[in-house]
């Protein structure tokens, strides 16, 4: 399978919703290609339908013989753009740092550089016995960030 023509055909797809954006796209050796689309308002069946079909009818099954899953990221699919980010501020994420550090908060920004994260922890006081609840924030950028993904609250 050519992984150019597949990218290509799956762009020329979502370009007719400027809302759409391709996050990942995967061919096994045994032809199976797997294409994960985000929208910034979330991805509507029709819209995976649309697509899918689009790349199916420009692929020659005579030529190759292949399967096709258009689909969108899954809840416990790691974050990866800088638009998945913008489209899940005030959403809770745990965040994997490439230090080490584990960070779960709220989503308060995202920009094209990195993301600002908010979370309250419980602190020893300055002064005398007990802990007092305190309020932090940390700016992180993309390249620091190994894995991050949104927490589902019930």
């Amino acid at each position: 399978m050519n992984r150019e023509k597949i990218e290509q055909l799956v762009e020329e797809a979502i370009s007719e919703n400027p809302s759409l954006f391709l996050v990942g796209l995967k061919i096994s050796t045994d032809n199976s290609i797997e294409v994960l689309v985000d929208g910034d308002e979330g991805l509507p069946l029709d819209e995976i339908i649309r697509i899918s079909r689009h790349v199916e009818h420009n692929l020659d099954r005579e030529a190759e013989d292949f399967s096709l899953n258009v689909s969108s990221p899954g809840v416990g699919n790691p974050l990866m753009l800088p638009r998945q980010f913008k489209k899940n501020i005030g959403r809770t994420l745990k965040i994997s740092c490439e230090d080490g550090s584990e960070i779960e908060g709220k989503l308060d920004l995202a920009d094209e550089e990195g993301i600002l994260m908010k979370w309250s922890a419980r602190e020893p006081k300055p002064t005398g016995k007990g802990k007092h609840t305190v309020e932090k924030e940390q700016r992180i950028n993309y390249n620091d960030i190994k894995k991050a993904i949104v927490k589902i609250t019930f």
